[in-house]
């Protein structure tokens, strides 16, 4: 029922922009980020509204009323069920009805709109010492209206009880347009549902299970009795915009305790963990979840067990907190035990947890696995027999899970590896569905625990409630919406559980890419496919040094957040919505604000690694046609700089770039922002400073050598022998080769030379790479005689010498070919490096992001790569592993800063806070992305983004420094950054500590 013609849709659309004053989206764009929730579900709409306030909801409602067009009320799009899809006009509440109206603290209640995030609810209630109690995991993102549509819990539902339990009245449109304030004692009932109510007590008084505190599948009819209150409110809670549009609700807040203790209680497995969750619920914990090993990336520091009890206790002060959580592990019969009391370790704690529903996407042998049973439900006493049969069932049908959860709610997640690419393995999907269904239903449980119904289990409410019950809520739906507007085809008159499945429409053939893509058995569909929609990108603010998604957080935009990115890869590879593949101006579009800072690599539950895809479409997207002008300015900016450098003239380029006429012209040229000062190039480049230190220093094989390496260089310039595949020097000291990135070289060599001076003081023998080629002839070698053997020798120099490159700017600007051609050489001139077994320190950050991950990932088929990749360390790493023994200076002093992204993604920065800690530099960097991000920062049309993501956290971080803080920042877009916005010189950590050796 819906207006699917060309006409149609400009009829509808023509009509929707003359009612309503938000905005109105059917373009491409909008339809494709909007197909998908968090399910595994599709459903194309034909269009996108965000309504301004309610009067915009009725005037939706009416247009598509009258062109018999469905509505679909959509918050966060987290939905697992598929609820939040829809093939008519979905309403995103999130863009404008997303206030909080009211707090009253005495009252302990809260007024909301729809589309308010839920930790926006959980911050303003906090001063008050209030909280909303449910608190699902994707509280960063989710909408109360969508909390309220799913009947939503999380994890401290068994202390404060699921969303229904803690809603006061909720105001709503019907399909028709009546305005209702739903409350107890029947308030706001549409008319006839009274009526229906009174012939059906009977029924409602037999036909729902009580005495189970998760039963969310089907509508919540018995709150209509009238020994429940005749409750309409509650009765609305979890019938997932099938009956009416929330556009206010107001909810009630409970106190939180000021104090909270974290019983962490081990068990052999998830069932044992499962068996003795309900013996705890007596103490009144605020939690009893329940993971296993599987989920946990590291066991360390946990107690022993394959799987545990997160147990959560409160209290008026900590001593009160901890008591109540030592009882609880007094009481459980466990195989260990232990109490976390710090916050920041019950942070971390709860982020594995939290993270989970995406972790658990991906099995430990990196097959995928899908929601669709995702929750059911049974009698907390029943779970550990419930496990157990589920686990004999999965079994039997050759299936894998990882179960997680509610346990003290007898709650279950779990993802399942259900081959949904087949038509085989959907069969599949259908047949065990149906007895697991059976089999919920034999202990006693709901097809759903939390996260409704929607087109993935509706279709078996009749196994749970039976026909009469099932006829039932299709009349209440006849009530509500007789004319069957809203959100069909989900929990009543469901389409097929195994209908509009996401995956049907990709390609049936792997798609020709350029990357390889490990992770993903070298399949871009998969790729796509990790993302799921849990939607960790759409938050606003990030946890500790946490980056993803910069973008999104500096437009609020979906298409620039990665779920939304990966979306229009999906619908792009699908071909139905975006129908120009690889030339798609859309995903360009998209993708354009995308800084490839690869925090999704890290952050990012199931591991979205959007800087590898923007690259592999720029590659696609420009093949064959010309590139904006930054591509070139800046992609290949280490031939322009190189170029200066041999020529000398790096002082005549900032000379004529200090005059601004021609600066203007220049970037305009360049495709520059206007906004930003051109950088000064360095008036002598680091490899210069190094050849001049070492009195030309290039050894016979082309590894420059400084001045400590002179009296044990071998004579081929490279370690032999066992001593050589450790970087063991055979005098007794280590060998490092120091990269000479461009940015290093051409831009800030003082931290090339503060890093050599500081490996040195370490006792590390420092050279740098080769810069000719293995096996062929040699310049001055005494083998190669008269003038026409020297031309020839001559000759094959110039073809072989070369300087070593990570290919960073090619690669992010999707030059792919050359970023190819580039790394080969590099791959050629490195092998002594790697036969040696020699580390490689790379000072800045991105590029050894590069070496160590893009390197392989482009190059899959060249083992030297890989090679090449494992010798990267970072300079923290390489004092830390080189020179254990070596003490830093002590400088005592507070830092600020941001830890570079890619560092946090890729490479990991322990180190480097162990070696800030020995050199008494205390505090933590601010996480984040700087907002330059190599070129993007840098090009015409990304300034104002580039500054909001600095405003994030980097710059306000920096602002609060003391007088005497050092301010770090090891890559070189991040000190520009602070140069350009702040007026603050940042330094390399190898500069700080030089600066303090020179004290000494």
């Amino acid at each position: 029922m819906h207006a699917s013609g060309t006409g149609d849709r400009h009829a509808l659309e023509t009509a929707l922009r003359a009612a309503v004053r938000g905005e109105v989206a059917f373009d491409a764009t909008a339809r494709a980020l909007t197909t998908m929730d968090a399910s595994n579900y599709r459903r194309v709409p034909l269009g996108v509204v965000a309504p301004r306030d309610a009067d915009d909801v009725a005037a939706v409602l009416a247009v598509c009323r009258e062109h018999g067009v469905p509505v679909v009320p959509r918050g966060g799009g987290t939905s697992i069920a598929g609820q939040a899809t829809g093939t008519g006009v979905v309403l995103d509440l999130t863009r404008h009805m997303n206030r909080l109206v009211s707090v009253d603290a005495e009252a302990r209640t809260a007024v909301v709109q729809p589309g308010l995030v839920l930790d926006r609810l959980q911050e303003a209630a906090a001063p008050h010492g209030l909280r909303f109690g449910p608190d699902p995991s994707t509280h960063g993102r989710c909408t109360l209206g969508g909390m309220v549509g799913n009947n939503s819990c999380g994890s401290h539902s068994v202390a404060w009880g699921t969303t229904a339990d803690n809603v006061e009245s909720l105001t709503v449109l019907t399909a028709r347009g009546a305005r209702l304030r739903l409350g107890r004692g029947r308030r706001g009932a549409p008319d006839g549902l009274g009526d229906l109510v009174d012939a059906e007590l009977a029924l409602l008084r037999t036909g729902f299970t009580t005495g189970l505190p998760r039963r969310i599948s089907g509508y919540a009819l018995d709150a209509l009795l009238p020994e429940r209150g005749g409750d309409v409110a509650r009765s609305f809670c979890g019938s997932e915009g099938t009956l009416g549009v929330l556009t206010e609700a107001t909810v009630r807040l409970v106190e939180s305790p000021p104090a909270r203790a974290l019983a962490v209680l081990g068990h052999a497995d998830e069932s044992a963990a499962a068996q003795a969750a309900a013996g705890l619920l007596p103490h009144r914990p605020l939690t009893v979840e329940g993971m296993a090993t599987d989920l946990v990336p590291s066991a360390e520091g946990l107690p022993r067990g394959g799987a545990w009890l997160f147990v959560e206790t409160g209290g008026a002060n900590g001593t009160e907190a901890r008591a109540r959580a030592e009882r609880i592990v007094r009481a459980a019969d466990v195989l260990d035990a232990l109490v976390v009391t710090d916050p920041a370790a019950q942070r971390a704690l709860w982020r594995v947890r939290e993270d989970a529903s995406g972790t658990a996407t991906r099995m430990p042998d990196g097959t995928e696995a899908w929601p669709g049973w995702e929750d059911c439900a049974v009698p907390p006493a029943r779970l550990g027999a419930y496990l157990r049969d589920f686990r004999r069932l999965m079994s039997e049908h050759g299936l894998r899970g990882i179960p997680y959860g509610h346990f003290g709610d007898g709650c279950v997640h779990v993802r399942v590896d259900f081959d949904l690419l087949t038509e085989r393995g959907v069969a599949r999907y259908r047949r065990f569905s149906g007895e697991l269904a059976d089999l919920v239903v034999s202990h006693g449980g709901s097809l759903s625990g939390e996260h409704g119904d929607g087109m993935a289990r509706a279709e078996l409410l009749e196994r749970m409630y039976g026909a009469e019950v099932v006829r039932l809520f299709e009349r209440v739906k006849g009530v509500w919406d007789p004319d069957g507007l809203l959100n069909p085809g989900v929990l009543v008159r469901p389409e097929p559980l195994d209908a509009n499945l996401r995956f049907a429409v990709l390609p049936r053939e792997p798609v020709d890419v350029e990357f390889g893509y490990p992770a993903d058995n070298g399949d871009f569909r998969a790729a796509v496919r990790r993302c799921v929609g849990v939607a960790k990108c759409r938050t606003t603010t990030v946890a500790g040094r946490e980056v993803m998604c910069p973008s999104f957080r500096a437009t609020g935009e979906e298409e620039h957040s990665t779920r939304g990115r990966a979306r229009l890869l999906h619908e792009m590879l699908a071909g139905e919505v975006i129908t120009d593949g690889w030339r798609s101006e859309e995903v360009r579009d998209a993708l354009d604000l995308c800084l490839s800072c690869k925090g999704c690599r890290s952050d990012c539950p199931v591991g979205v690694d959007m800087a590898t895809y923007k690259a592999e479409f720029l590659h696609h997207h420009y093949a064959g046609r010309l590139r904006p002008a930054t591509h070139y300015a800046l992609g290949w900016l280490p031939v322009w700089l190189r170029a200066v450098a041999r020529t000398r003239l790096a002082g005549v380029v900032n000379a004529l770039a200090a005059v601004r006429p021609l600066a203007t012209a220049g970037k305009r040229l360049a495709g520059v922002a206007p906004e930003r000062p051109v950088p000064r190039l360095a008036p002598e480049t680091f490899t210069r400073w190094w050849g001049r230190r070492t009195g030309g220093g290039v050894h016979p094989e082309g590894v420059w050598t400084g001045e400590s390496a002179r009296d044990g260089v071998h004579p081929e310039g490279v370690w032999t022998g066992e001593s050589a595949r450790d970087g063991v020097h055979p005098g007794g000291g280590r060998t490092v080769v120091l990269w000479p990135d461009t940015f290093t070289d051409h831009l800030s060599p003082s931290v090339g030379r503060s890093a050599v001076r500081v490996l040195e003081a370490a006792g590390l023998t420092v050279v740098l790479p080769p810069v000719t080629r293995p096996g062929g002839p040699r310049i001055a070698d005494g083998r190669t005689t008269g003038i026409g053997g020297a031309l020839a020798v001559l000759a094959t120099a110039a073809r072989r010498r070369g300087r070593v490159c990570c290919g960073l700017t090619y690669l992010s600007t999707g030059q792919l070919d050359r970023a190819r051609t580039v790394l080969r050489r590099t791959l050629g001139l490195m092998e002594p490096v790697l036969d040696a077994g020699l580390h490689v320190v790379v000072l800045e950050p991105s590029c050894g992001a590069a070496l160590r991950s893009d390197l392989p990932e482009l190059l899959a088929d060249d083992p030297r790569a890989e090679r090449l990749a494992a010798a990267v360390v970072t300079f923290a790493e390489a004092l830390e592993r080189y020179a254990p023994d070596w003490t830093p200076p002590r400088l005592d002093r507070p830092v600020a800063g941001q830890t570079h992204c890619h560092q946090h993604a890729v490479l990991g920065d322990a180190a480097d806070r162990r070696l800030r800690e020995a050199a008494g530099l205390t505090g933590d960097l601010s996480g984040g992305c700087c907002g330059l991000a190599g070129d993007f920062g840098f090009a015409r049309g990304h300034h104002e983004v580039s500054v909001a993501c600095a405003e994030d956290q980097l710059l306000p971080a920096v602002r609060a420094a003391g007088e005497d803080a050092v301010l770090l920042a090891d890559g070189y877009s991040c000190r520009t950054q602070l140069d350009h916005l702040a007026g603050e010189r940042a330094r390399h950590l190898a500069e700080v500590l030089d600066e303090a050796l020179g004290k000494d």
